[in-house]
């Protein structure tokens, strides 16, 4: 197979071995360059509308991405490349990183930082000729990704000081004295330019350039050039060849050598013991590498670690710590700030400066009194050293302001629970938000205490893969030789044991009594929005969702649900969808049972189940007419409920939404909630045609009919049935839902409803039809065509009747009743319906051997369900296809389409695969 790869360093374009394949114009190239820039990540909706249109998307974006969505699956299928797929609340490019070019670069790069000088040079001309121009060229303007040309300025430089050490002057003259020309402004290639110039024998030119950077710096921001380039003029002005020859690729090492007196001083070193070995983090490692060379070329570098209780923030910076030390000769300073610790109020910044002036050789009587005393004493000492400075467990940025030192040579790390945004405001500081472990390295630690089992996969998940859990879990393990992974595991695996057994020694060592000490110092209404958050069901939650349950405006829930992300309580996932860790559910439900009374949590889940309901009904409709006379309508305001402008965007919500839809309904009936979980199980059913997952919609449906029978609803006992029922005939259980759609008739003759009446009628005829009984299917279902006085139902009723002509051969009767269905469902503007009778127009043509109208027919269908992400109806016409193409004699185009319906129904339908693998096998 030719080798796919994607380009985006440059012109953006789909690469099928040598030759581009032509994808479409700068929207699909903009969407294509999104997916690729996150391979293997959500890309979601609101980011990907925000990149190409910016603040003015048109009415239709969500339907035009859809569509793009579609035709870039179209191509990278025809050319047997990567998926693309819909994994809420975006899309996700299901393709291996080193196909891509960005992606490549960046591991040219990295393997270049730890070879020797002639191998980096190689690799880093590999990575350069990767850019054909100017990056992400053919996109819409308002796409940007500035972090490209960085890396490009990253492997060029990198490139040129490998080819320093080479001694390459000649060459590098010529070939950077442009570049300076061109930006005198770019410090670090100039100075690489005067090293070169300097070992040239060229001591004048050097010097010179430096004057020529110094007025342009000068000009331009008003400033001198960089401590590292006036450090390089220095060497230059005083012939101190051996100083430059010594550290021609790390001037910032160089600097903190310019005494005698300082090179014999012992640095300060107050960091405490690491771990012996850091499972994982490569990602997070890296980043804090990267800052420690900004901070080598001349920057003021803060960073800021933040993250959850117990995610290993300390751990990972301490580690990496004693990995760098070396990088700064004059020292490190630490200092736990116990901004979250249960026993201790935090260390005021007072208290702090008089650790680090001691550790800086301050005599104590010679500490001033005053605090701003202590801040200069403080900044002046360390002032041009080369420091690294950790304050570990900070509680707020004004803790952490006064020991910013004012050196850009010295970086400062910061560990926090809170976001501490005032540092990046105010300071410029980087953060960057720590996840829990990866599977992998999970289970690494956990062996590292306890040794390897086959069972350490399954404790590692139990604990969420996060670090503080590894290890209690871990050491539990290793402290008795009696324990076995089966009994922890078992332990763990009750919901409502598993905080009690991730605890070890005292009551204050476990992963519930970390998150409560983040808890206790929340402010007031955001701790209250917390406690209530214990009451939601689900897995995730939104901002309407918040407010409704909290009763205040969708504005102010989006802004306390953004607080608890800042103190790294929940994460935001993608835009209004905010997520907790496994472990801190478990805690929110706890803490919810324990500080919230009974009434306040019954309030909570009443208005969770009628948000629920009002926007299921909502979206259901958005997606094509309803057959059941539930209508939720004004139960919660307009501004109160996402707008579901259209199908899209109702598609969207209930595929997002759907794991929460379920853990309502099961709250709901656990609560004996009856009437309201079988009305929420009907509403749901609206979305069966989008998510045909079995075994889900089976239960959604047995506790549905469950609910309405301990309601004592007749009604809803019919309308649940005939779900029940459909179920059966979508996925082809034994059956066929005969019995239900017979209950439900029967228990609709003594409610004279007429559309229910109907609709038990279309049930009961396509069961019979499914199960041989054609004459009196074609009866049933002629009659309920005939006497259906709702239009959506007297479709169904013709479609139906159609199918079940078909099945006993009367093909001219079942084209005219589907073709009547079909203008019907055109006209109510359902798509799924339109996708279904266009299948089985297709499929009667066939039979009819009208081969062009069957096939004109089905790629109608394939179209608009490829449009509207109807994946299991695809998969059906993709079949229906292949037939069509197989009886016109197109061998290899039945055998392609058959192919892809396997693919599709092994995601989806994977009890129809054989079917299909059976007639592909017939083609080979």
């Amino acid at each position: 197979m030719a080798p796919i790869r994607f380009q985006l360093l440059g012109p953006v374009q789909l690469v099928h071995g040598d030759d581009p394949v032509p994808i479409g114009g700068p929207g699909v190239r903009g969407l294509l360059a999104l997916l690729a820039l996150k391979p293997g990540k959500v890309v979601g909706l609101d980011e990907i509308i925000d990149a190409l249109w910016g603040h003015d998307p048109p009415a239709t974006v969500r339907t035009i991405i859809h569509g793009n969505v579609s035709h870039l699956r179209r191509i990278l299928r025809e050319i047997d490349g990567p998926s693309i797929l819909t994994t809420p609340p975006g899309y996700r490019l299901d393709v291996d990183p080193d196909r891509i070019d960005v992606h490549r670069a960046h591991a040219l790069l990295d393997r270049a930082s730890v070879a020797t000088p002639e191998v980096a040079a190689a690799l880093l001309t590999e990575a350069l000729a990767l850019w054909q121009g100017p990056a992400l060229g053919g996109v819409p303007d308002s796409l940007r990704a500035p972090e490209l040309e960085d890396l490009r300025l990253a492997v060029h430089g990198a490139r040129v000081d490998a080819d320093l050490e080479l001694g390459r002057h000649a060459e590098l003259i010529v070939e950077l004295s442009p570049i300076v020309r061109a930006d005198p402004l770019a410090e670090r290639t100039a100075g690489q330019l005067m090293r070169a110039l300097y070992h040239a024998g060229r001591r004048g030119d050097a010097l010179e350039l430096y004057r020529t950077v110094s007025r342009a710096t000068l000009g331009n921001l008003g400033v001198e050039p960089g401590a590292e380039l006036r450090w390089l003029h220095e060497r230059v002005l005083n012939d101190d060849l051996p100083a430059l020859s010594r550290e021609s690729a790390h001037l910032g090492a160089a600097l903190s050598r310019e005494s005698a007196a300082e090179e014999d001083a012992k640095p300060i070193s107050q960091l405490p013991a690491a771990v012996p070995s850091l499972a994982g983090r490569g990602d997070e490692l890296a980043w804090l590498d990267g800052l420690v060379t900004r901070a080598e070329a001349g920057e003021t570098t803060i960073a800021v670690v933040t993250g959850t209780a117990g995610v290993g923030k300390s751990t990972l910076v301490v580690w990496w710590a004693h990995r760098v030390a070396r990088r700064f000769p004059d020292g490190v300073l630490f200092a736990s700030l116990r901004g979250f610790d249960p026993h201790h109020p935090p260390l005021e910044p007072a208290e702090l400066l008089t650790q680090f002036l001691l550790g800086l050789g301050v005599e104590t009587a010679k500490i001033p009194e005053l605090l701003h005393e202590r801040v200069a004493l403080y900044r002046s000492l360390i002032a041009g050293r080369r420091m690294l400075v950790l304050l570990d467990d900070a509680r707020t940025a004004e803790q952490v302001r006064p020991l910013l030192p004012p050196s850009a040579r010295t970086m400062t790390v910061v560990t926090s629970r809170s976001r501490l945004d005032g540092l990046a405001v105010s300071n410029a500081a980087k953060q960057r938000v720590l996840g829990t472990l990866a599977p992998d390295d999970a289970v690494r630690l956990i062996e590292e205490l306890a040794g390897p089992a086959d069972l350490n996969h399954a404790l590692a998940r139990l604990c969420g893969y996060l670090p503080l859990a590894l290890r209690i879990a871990g050491a539990r393990l290793s402290a008795s030789a009696l324990r076995t992974a089966e009994e922890l595991i078992d332990e763990l695996g009750n919901e409502r044991t598993r905080l009690a057994g991730l605890q070890v020694e005292g009551a204050e060592d476990g992963v519930r009594a970390a998150f409560d000490v983040s808890f206790r110092g929340l402010p007031g209404e955001i701790a209250e929005t917390f406690l209530q958050l214990g009451a939601v069901p689900g897995v995730l939650v939104g901002p309407h969702v918040m407010a409704a349950v909290a009763q205040i405006p969708v504005t102010e829930a989006r802004r306390r649900l953004r607080a608890l992300a800042a103190h790294n309580l929940i994460a935001e996932t993608a835009r209004d969808v905010f997520v907790p860790h496994d472990l801190v559910w478990l805690y929110l439900r706890e803490l919810a049972e324990q500080e919230l009374g009974e009434k306040e949590r019954d309030e909570a889940l009443g208005w969770t189940i009628r948000y629920y309901q009002a926007v299921a009904d909502r979206a259901r409709r958005r997606l094509g007419p309803v057959a059941d006379p539930l209508d939720f309508t004004g139960v919660l305001a307009d501004d109160a409920m996402p707008p579901l402008r259209g199908f899209a965007e109702a598609h969207d919500w209930f595929a997002a939404e759907w794991p929460n839809l379920l853990a309502v309904l099961d709250a709901a009936f656990a609560a004996g909630r009856h009437d309201d979980a079988w009305r929420l199980a009907r509403l749901g059913h609206g979305y069966r045609v989008a998510c045909p997952l079995l075994d889900e919609w089976t239960r959604m449906a047995d506790l549905g009919v469950a609910a309405a029978e301990a309601a004592g609803d007749v009604a809803g006992q019919c309308w649940l049935r005939l779900a029940r029922s459909e179920i059966a005939l979508a996925f082809e259980l034994p059956g066929f839902g005969l019995a239900d759609a017979e209950r439900a008739a029967e228990l609709a003759t003594g409610l004279a409803d007429e559309r229910l009446t109907t609709s038990a009628d279309l049930h009961l005829g396509r069961a019979l039809s499914r199960l041989g009984e054609h004459e009196r299917a074609i009866e049933r279902l002629g009659k309920a065509a005939a006497e259906a006085g709702d239009v959506t139902l007297r479709g169904q009723a013709l479609s139906s009747c159609a199918q079940a002509e078909k099945r006993a051969g009367l093909l001219a009767e079942a084209v005219a009743h589907q073709i009547a269905g079909l203008r019907i469902d055109r006209e109510l503007g359902d798509d799924d319906r339109v996708v279904v009778s266009l299948d089985k127009l297709a499929d009667l043509s066939l039979r009819a051997g009208d081969l062009e109208a069957a096939e004109r027919y089905v790629w109608e269908a394939i179209d608009l369900a490829i449009s509207r992400e109807f994946v299991a109806r695809e998969g059906a016409l993709r079949l229906t296809l292949g037939r069509v193409l197989r009886a016109g004699g197109d061998i290899d185009g039945a055998r392609e389409q058959l192919a892809l319906s396997v693919r599709i129904y092994e995601r989806v339908h994977p009890k129809l695969v054989g079917e299909v693998r059976t007639e592909l096998a017939e083609l080979q």
